[in-house]
C-alpha cells in the first residue's frame, strides 16, 4: 500500500468542480470560501487531515467563478493536484490578519460582488469583507448542497468501491458471530478488515450490538457478550477516498423464537422504502413508508444522502418540514434505514445504499441478509 498522499483522480474531481462551478452561477456568486473540510476536498480534490470530532471555521479554499481558480491553504504540495499551482498554495497562520491578506492577493477578491461561505466565526465575520471590499457577503452552503446532492459518474463509482469495504468488514463479522463473543470482540474484527482492505478511518462509532428485546433502540443490560437467541445489529461504515460507505445487518445467533416473523416485518418495510426511492418522489413518502407498513419511524433518520460525509437529504421524522421539503432526484445516493422491533424478540436492524437514477432505484449495497 503506499503511503504517498495523492490527489483526488482528475475526472472526479473535475466533475465536482464543474459541478460547484455551475451552482455559483445559479445562485450569483462570484466567489466561493470554503472552510468546511469536504467541501474543500469536493472543489480541490486535495486529501484533507481526518480529525474526530469538529474544527473551527477558517477560509481554507477559495473559488474563484470566473476563472475557475483554485486557492487552497496548505504549506507543502503532497497531495495538491497539478491543476493547483503552486503560487495559489497560502500558508498556514496563527494570525488571521495573515490570511485575509493572502486573499486581498487573489485575482478578483477586489471587484467580487457576491462572496458565499459555507460557515463562519465571528473573527473572520468581521475580516472577509476586508478580503473583498466591494462585496455582499452571503451564505455559500446553498450552492454546495445543490452540488453535492447529486452524484457525478465518477463519485457513484467512488461510493461503490468505498460500499465495498464496508461489505468486507460485515462480512468479516458475521462470519465471528456465535455465543460468547463480545461486542467489543465483533467490533474488531470488523474494523480490521477495514484496514485489511485500505481504510483505517470507520464512518461510525458503534459497530455491532445485542438488540434489546425490552426497549427498542437500546442495549440490553449485562457484558456486551452474545448469548443464545440474540438478534445482533451490525453497522459497517468507512470513509474511503473521501466517499461514506455503509451497510447495515442483523443475524440472529442460535434459534431466536419470533425472529422469522420479525425478519418478514422487515422485508415487508423495505418492500415500501424502496418503491418510494423513485425521481421525483417526495422525501417524505419514506416516512410514510413506515406509517403504511405499520412500523413507528426510528428515532434516527430513515435516510439520508451519503457522499463526501453526510449529503442532503436528510429524512428524519423529527424534521418533518425538512422532508416534505425535499425531492428525490436521479444521481441522488440514500443510505436508507429499515428498522422494527418486537417485544421479547429484539430488533431487525438494516441499511442499504441505493442509487436513484431515471428508471428507478438501483441498491449498491449487495451483502446478503438472513433468511429463516
Amino acid at each position: 500500500m503506499s503511503t504517498e498522499v495523492l490527489p483526488d483522480e482528475k475526472a472526479l474531481r473535475c466533475g465536482r468542480r464543474e459541478r460547484a462551478l455551475a451552482q455559483m452561477a445559479e445562485h450569483d456568486l462570484d466567489v466561493l470560501v470554503l472552510g468546511r473540510q469536504a467541501n474543500v476536498r469536493y472543489v480541490t480534490g486535495a486529501p484533507q487531515l481526518w480529525v474526530a470530532g469538529t474544527r473551527p471555521f477558517g477560509p481554507t479554499c477559495v473559488l474563484v467563478r470566473s476563472t475557475g481558480a483554485v486557492h487552497l491553504l496548505s504549506t507543502w504540495d503532497e497531495g495538491v493536484p497539478e491543476d493547483i499551482p503552486h503560487e495559489n498554495l497560502y500558508g498556514i497562520s496563527w494570525n488571521p490578519v495573515n490570511t485575509i491578506a493572502a486573499l486581498k492577493r487573489i485575482e478578483g477578491a477586489a471587484t467580487a460582488r457576491r462572496v458565499g461561505t459555507d460557515a463562519l466565526s465571528p473573527v473572520f465575520a468581521q475580516l472577509l469583507p476586508t478580503a473583498f471590499p466591494n462585496a455582499e457577503l452571503v451564505d455559500g452552503e446553498l450552492a454546495m448542497r445543490a452540488a453535492r446532492r447529486i452524484k457525478t459518474n465518477d463519485e457513484i463509482d467512488a461510493l461503490r468501491e468505498s460500499i465495498a469495504v464496508a461489505e468486507s468488514g460485515l462480512t468479516a463479522a458475521v462470519s465471528e458471530l456465535r455465543v460468547g463473543v463480545s461486542e467489543q470482540e465483533l467490533a474488531g474484527v470488523l474494523l480490521e478488515a477495514l484496514a485489511a482492505g485500505g481504510v483505517s478511518t470507520p464512518a461510525n462509532q458503534d459497530v455491532a450490538w445485542v438488540t434489546s428485546r425490552e426497549h427498542p433502540w437500546r442495549r440490553p443490560r449485562g457484558d456486551g457478550r452474545v448469548q443464545a437467541g440474540d438478534l445482533v445489529a451490525l453497522s459497517s461504515g468507512v470513509v474511503a477516498g473521501g466517499y461514506t460507505g455503509e451497510v447495515g445487518r442483523t443475524w440472529p445467533v442460535g434459534d431466536a423464537p419470533g425472529a422469522a416473523a420479525l425478519f418478514d416485518r422487515w422485508d415487508r418495510l423495505w418492500a415500501n422504502l424502496i418503491a418510494v426511492c423513485r425521481a421525483g418522489a417526495g422525501a417524505a413518502e419514506l416516512l410514510a413508508a413506515y406509517d403504511a407498513s405499520g412500523e413507528p419511524a426510528p428515532p434516527m433518520p430513515v435516510a439520508r444522502g451519503l457522499g463526501m460525509g453526510f449529503d442532503p437529504p436528510v429524512v428524519s421524522a423529527r424534521l418533518p418540514e425538512t422532508a416534505r421539503a425535499e425531492r428525490l432526484n436521479p444521481g441522488m445516493v440514500l443510505a436508507v434505514t429499515g428498522y422494527v422491533w418486537e417485544p421479547g424478540v429484539g430488533a431487525v436492524f438494516g441499511r442499504e445504499a441505493v442509487l436513484i437514477t431515471a428508471d428507478g432505484p438501483e441498491v449498491l449495497t449487495t451483502s446478503p441478509a438472513w433468511r429463516g
